[in-house]
């Protein structure tokens, strides 16, 4: 044959190659109405068989038992939670996991008919009815096969061939957000950025393999390349919806093979019926209307869901903008120093320069805010004691001026300066410093020198923890990827959404729509991020010993740090032997209080509060003085 000839074949060959490689796929509505369904049915089907099979993780004594998760819907309406008691019954559920195989089993079998959109609902409601007591070891797939039962029942329901390609596609887009918000969350992580992302998740115990590990630290390069791709795949998984749904078979055929590839090593397998179902209508909404499988789609949701988007993102700005004048117009009593750094510092509370007894500057921690310590300062009013209460740069009020690299020494020049300019001559000071604060609390200290009548630690951070503490040392590689997710989701207005934190409701009323105003500010979550970066480096640099203080001191432990982490109690206790040994010094656990309750839970608080009373009267000889200080 001649070379011509060769040529002209081996182009045919690579045209025929990339033709059934690109291209849309010409899916009609009820071609893909019928595969989403089906397949969906199957990992109904699955999962209930499973429970059948394994009924005995669900008894008594076991993680998934209803009588321990149903805590988490304690503040739903008592109807509500009266039907979930009963869905969570053993006999009933078994009931339903029967009758879930029964019309999942169904549903693999051909038909059109409107019967298929009841089982379809079937097993959507009764997923949903099921999945509170069982949603541990499900990973979401549950939720991703509930999404696509109701929208394929309502579509077999409905005559209305508009209603049934609105619903197609909203489960078109669910898919694409699901993995462009994963891909996105993760492109925050450090680990995916750097590739190490894989080797890390094989050496866990939920999700780990130890072969694939072990190829992951033999073959690095081909550990990061797998990475990287798994991030570009899902961060740019909408563009199969360019030029027609040109890119639809690639895409849709990389997921899928990411989804086996998660069942065998991860032991995620519900996870690729679960989203498989999905792609047929991605399919669907993905090719062009020119093709007659197409011709009659209605695409009149996109349109408005993206309209909705917009009115949402303004409204958003507009709330976003509010609440951040209202974090920047400082209450009163209070006031503001400027540091030497350029910062301004807010503070709350008074310290008036008729009286001699110590104030008491309480310090918070990383990612918190200066109502944390309502309780606390409650408490000190009650018993006559002053207070301030200030917030560290891009805290609250405050804002950072500085313009170099920020460092701890940052904010502990800062809380000296407050010091100096807020806490009138001749009167001393308590630090009060929780997690982070307790740090820049005892550095300060160490600078104010005499001025310092005693520093108080509750839960305190330690220098040298990220190097003694294998529970911190672990956490801290999920402490910037958390910080920076929340700080980028409320700088995209998304603090409209959040729902209000536990925490926040067990404040005093009257601080707790102020509370959740400063928490939904994304520079809180910015300054964070900043510190917590500052927290690696010059933790990680700690060589000790700490730097002994002559000053009274108080060091709070919360009973579940140190039950978790006994390294953490032993951290503490060296706080404690760093002051001089002819002060008072005391050492406490505050029983079953954690890290944050033991501010913010009014029992935790009050004895905590309590301990701080008896620990002022103790080391100064003297009974408090009446005050007019507004109340927290």
């Amino acid at each position: 044959m001649p070379a011509s000839g060769r040529t002209r074949r081996v182009r045919r060959l690579a045209g025929r190659a990339l033709s059934a490689l690109l291209g849309p796929v010409p899916l009609t509505r009820d071609q893909a109405l019928g595969a989403s369904e089906r397949i969906s049915a199957l990992t109904s089907l699955v999962s209930s068989a499973e429970y059948l099979f394994d009924r005995h993780r669900h008894g008594p004594s076991r993680l998934n038992e209803w009588a321990i998760s149903r805590d988490g819907y304690a503040g739903y309406g008592r109807p509500l939670r009266a039907v979930l008691d009963l869905a969570s019954d053993r006999r009933t559920a078994t009931a339903l996991h029967a009758a879930r195989v029964a019309v999942g089993s169904a549903l693999l079998l051909p038909g059109r008919g409107r019967w298929r959109g009841a089982g379809a609902l079937f097993l959507g409601v009764s997923g949903t009815l099921l999945y509170p007591s069982l949603r541990y070891g499900t990973d979401g797939s549950d939720q991703a096969a509930i999404v696509v039962q109701t929208a394929t029942g309502l579509a077999r329901i409905s005559s209305s061939p508009a209603v049934k390609d609105a619903l197609m596609w909203y489960v078109a887009g669910q898919c694409t957000l699901s993995y462009l918000f994963s891909g996105w969350v993760k492109l925050l992580g450090r680990e995916w950025r750097t590739g190490d992302a894989l080797s890390g998740v094989m050496r866990t115990r939920t999700y780990g393999h130890e072969g694939v590990w072990r190829l992951t630290r033999r073959f690095p390069r081909a550990s990061r390349l797998v990475a990287h791709g798994v991030l570009a795949l899902e961060c740019l998984f909408p563009v199969l919806y360019a030029r027609g749904g040109a890119l639809v078979r690639p895409v849709l055929g990389s997921v899928l093979l990411f989804h086996v590839a998660n069942g065998v090593v991860m032991g995620l397998g519900r996870f690729l019926p679960a989203f498989a179902a999905m792609y047929p209508m991605v399919m669907y909404t993905s090719a062009p209307r020119s093709l007659p499988a197409t011709a009659d789609r209605d695409d009149r949701l996109p349109a408005v869901a993206g309209l909705l988007a917009l009115g949402t993102a303004a409204a958003s700005a507009a709330v976003a903008a509010h609440r951040r004048a209202t974090v920047l117009d400082h209450p009163e009593p209070g006031g503001r120093v400027t540091t030497r750094h350029g910062n301004t510092i807010a503070y709350h509370g008074t310290a008036s320069a008729d009286r001699t007894d110590p104030v008491v500057v309480f310090v918070h921690g990383l990612g918190a805010i200066p109502l944390h310590f309502s309780w606390y300062t409650r408490a000190l009013n009650e018993q006559g004691r002053q207070w301030l209460v200030p917030g560290r740069a891009g805290y609250g009020a405050s804002r950072r001026g500085a313009t170099g690299p920020y460092t701890l020494d940052e904010s502990v020049d800062d809380l000296v300066d407050l010091v100096a300019g807020a806490v009138p001559e001749g009167r001393r000071v308590v630090l009060a410093g929780h997690s982070l604060g307790g740090e820049i609390a005892r550095r300060a200290a160490a600078v104010l020198g005499e001025r310092v009548h005693g520093v108080v630690y509750l839960d305190s951070s330690h220098p040298d923890q990220l190097h003694r503490s294998n529970q911190q040392a672990e956490n801290s590689a999920k402490v910037g990827g958390a910080l920076r997710t929340v700080a980028v989701s409320l700088r995209l207005g998304m603090g409209v959404l959040m729902s209000t934190p536990s925490w926040v409701r067990s404040l005093p009323d009257q601080v707790r729509a102020r509370a959740l105003t400063e928490t939904v500010d994304s520079r809180v979550w910015n300054a964070a991020l900043r510190e917590w970066e500052a927290v690696e480096r010059d933790f990680g640099d700690f060589s000790g010993p700490l730097e002994p203080l002559d000053a009274h001191a108080l060091v709070l432990s919360a009973q579940h740090t140190v039950e978790r982490d006994p390294d953490h109690l032993e951290l503490h206790r060296e706080l404690a032997a760093a002051h001089s040994a002819d002060r008072t010094v005391r050492c406490a656990v505050i029983p079953g209080s954690d890290h944050d309750d033991l501010l913010t839970d009014p029992y935790h608080a009050a004895r905590a509060a309590g301990l701080l009373l008896d620990f002022l009267a103790e080391s100064t000889g003297t009974a408090p003085a009446p005050t007019t200080t507004e109340e927290r």
